[in-house]
Order: C-alpha cells, then structure tokens, then sequence
C-alpha cells in the first residue's frame, strides 16, 4: 500500500465516523484506489454510505460537513428522491467523494447487472469498487454483497462478449483517411476500439469494466489471465502518430482478441468479426 493510500484509509476511518452514528446507516466502505492501495497525492478519496430505509436528512449532512471542515460541497450528483446520490466537499485540501444510498437501491442496483446482464452502464464500476474495498462499517453487509458479486455469471460474462464483439474495420480506410478531413473521427473510432477490445476481455476474464478503467489500464490489464501479450502498451500504440503502425497493432490486437473468443467460448458467432480483419477499401471507377 502506498503511504498515500495509508494516509486516506486513515482519513477514511475519521470521516466515516460521525456517518456510522446515524439511526439508518447499516454499512460504509472506502473504495477506489485508496482500498486498492494505489492512491498517490493527487488521488481523491472514494466512500459509500448504505442506509436501511432512508436517507440522512440535508441539515444532518450539512453538520457533518461542517463538522469535518467544509461549509460547502463541490459538487451534488443524483436526486435524494431516488434515495440514491453523491457528494463532494474538501477534507485537508482532499477531494472526499461519498455516496449515499438505500440497501435497497444498491441491491436493486446488483442486480441490474447480475440478474438483467447489464453491460453498459457505469453501475459496473460501483460493482467492481464493492469487490476491492474496505469495509468501514458493517462488514456482514459487504461481504455478503463480494460474495454476489464475485460469483460473476456466465451470462453476464457471454452478454459482455457479443455486446462488445463489434468492430469498425479502420485499418482497411487508410488511404480514405488520407484524402479526408476527418481526424477527429479516426481517433473516436480508435477510443471505440479501445472500449470493445477491453470489454470483450473483461467478459472472457469475468471482470466489471466501464471506461473508467481505462484510469489505470495496466492495473485493470493486470488481473487478466486471458489476453493477448503485452496487452496495455499495445494498447497505448495504437494511438501513435504513425497512422500504418497504429492499424496495423490494432488489427493484430483484434484478431488475436477473436482468436481467444473462439478458444474460451466457442459458442459464440464471430463470423462478422473475422471478415473484417485483412479487409480494405477499393476505389471504384466511373461506369465507361
């Protein structure tokens, strides 16, 4: 653990304290890379507060903050009528970023992935945050909650793979990029690869992933057994300013990510995939 994650576990245990004495407050956990031990002196600190039934009151949390230093929030996302949002304010020149929610807003919210295979939407992150944090308070609760959560489904992980098994064939349009304005285009197109590559892997390694990983890719490439070699800087290549070298680490990329979809779920269609890889574009000729 590095010694700035120690110092915001520490932080951590001091914040969460006048939250736990709150009458509805069943669990908190800290998250984020100061649970996962990689935090560094620009890294903000990530907790979650779990309620039985409602939410604290605005004049109970504006004492809190006050309490810890802060007059003001920074920043206030969600609307406490879905019983579910977060705030921001400053502890110590520290972003501290909490969220709060129902046990039965985060349960439904398992669920939404686990159950209805949700691919796509960011609660993969708070999914994938619940499994490295630390618990504060309440730990029968969280641990309840990894051990759902860490038994990923076969469904989630087959629903990850078909939904990012898409890929636009932009290695076969080099010269159509040549006489194009459309550099702004090309790297959408590569951050899109970018996503559907991961998420493909994530599904064969049953992990959570949304864009968010891409934060600390190598940490996130890390925990894959299944992937191509020296997955995360072949990665980065592919947005080098040399357009022939860029493709050509991209289609190797994708054609060896197929490969490994065939291998470890052979059940799945990657027929559409395969005919893009070796394919370019042709110039047509006027009609004579």
């Amino acid at each position: 653990m590095t010694p700035a994650s120690e110092y915001l576990l520490a932080l951590a245990h001091e914040i969460a304290q006048p939250y736990i004495q709150l009458p509805t407050i069943r669990a908190a956990m800290v998250t984020g890379s100061t649970a996962k031990g990689i935090s560094d002196y620009y890294s903000d600190l990530d907790m979650t507060m779990y309620y039985a039934n409602e939410l604290p009151s605005e004049r109970e949390l504006a004492a809190i903050r006050r309490l810890h230093g802060a007059n003001e929030r920074k920043w206030l996302i969600g609307d406490r009528s879905t019983n579910s949002f977060a705030e921001a304010y400053d502890v110590h020149g520290i972003e501290v970023q909490i969220g709060h929610t129902t046990i039965a807003v985060w349960e439904d919210t398992i669920a939404e992935v686990l159950e209805k295979l949700t691919c796509d939407a960011p609660i993969q992150k708070a999914l994938e945050g619940t499994l490295a944090c630390q618990a504060l308070y309440g730990a029968e609760y969280i641990e309840r909650w990894q051990a759902q959560i860490g038994a990923y489904p076969p469904a989630l992980a087959e629903a990850m793979v078909k939904k990012h098994l898409a890929f636009f064939p932009v290695w076969g349009l080099q010269p159509h990029f040549r006489t194009r304005d459309a550099s702004i285009w090309y790297h959408q197109i590569l951050v899109e690869a970018a996503h559907n590559l991961m998420g493909v892997l994530a599904g064969l390694n049953r992990l959570y992933f949304t864009t968010f990983q891409f934060k600390r890719m190598g940490y996130f490439v890390h925990q894959m057994e299944i992937a191509p070699p020296n997955l995360a800087a072949r990665l980065d290549a592919i947005f080098q300013p040399n357009m022939p070298r860029a493709m050509a680490e991209l289609e190797m990329l994708v054609a060896e990510t197929v490969a490994l979809v065939e291998k470890y779920m052979p059940n799945i269609d990657t027929a559409h995939a395969k005919r893009r890889i070796g394919w370019r574009i042709q110039p047509w000729s006027p009609a004579s």
